[in-house]
C-alpha cells in the first residue's frame, strides 16, 4: 500500500490515523470532505480511500458511482460509529464498500483491505 486518502471531518481523527499510517511507512493524503477528496483523487494516486460515513451526503449508490469514476478499482473503506444500524452497514457492504467500526487502526485497514472480495 503506497498512499491512503483519509476523508474525515474530524481533524484529530485524520491526524491520528495519518500519523499511524506514517509510522507504518504508508503515505497519507487528507481531505475534510468528499469534494476535497475528489479533488485530491484527480491529482494524486492512492491505494486506498478511507471515508467517514458522516461525510457521505449522497446516497450509497451515488457514492459508489462517484468513487468508481474518479478512482476506478481503488478500494473504499467506510468508517462508521459503533451504534450504526446493521442495515446501513450491510447497505455499504452490498454496494462494494468495506466497513470498519470507529476508531479505526492501521492494522484494521490493512487486514480489511487484504480480505478477498466475493
Amino acid at each position: 500500500m503506497n498512499r491512503v486518502l483519509v476523508i474525515d471531518q474530524n481533524r484529530a481523527t485524520r491526524e491520528g490515523l495519518g500519523l499511524a499510517c506514517l509510522g507504518r511507512n504508508v503515505a497519507v493524503a487528507f481531505a475534510e470532505n468528499v469534494c476535497e477528496g475528489v479533488r485530491t483523487l484527480l491529482t494524486l494516486p492512492v491505494s486506498l480511500i478511507v471515508v467517514d460515513a458522516a461525510a457521505l451526503r449522497m446516497t450509497v449508490r451515488e457514492h459508489v458511482v462517484l468513487f468508481e469514476r474518479v478512482a476506478p478499482g481503488i478500494p473504499v473503506v467506510v468508517t462508521v460509529p459503533a451504534e450504526t444500524p446493521l442495515e446501513l452497514r450491510v447497505r455499504f457492504e452490498i454496494a462494494g464498500f468495506r466497513v470498519l467500526t470507529q476508531p479505526v487502526t492501521v492494522e484494521d485497514l490493512l487486514e480489511k483491505t487484504m480480505e478477498p472480495r466475493g
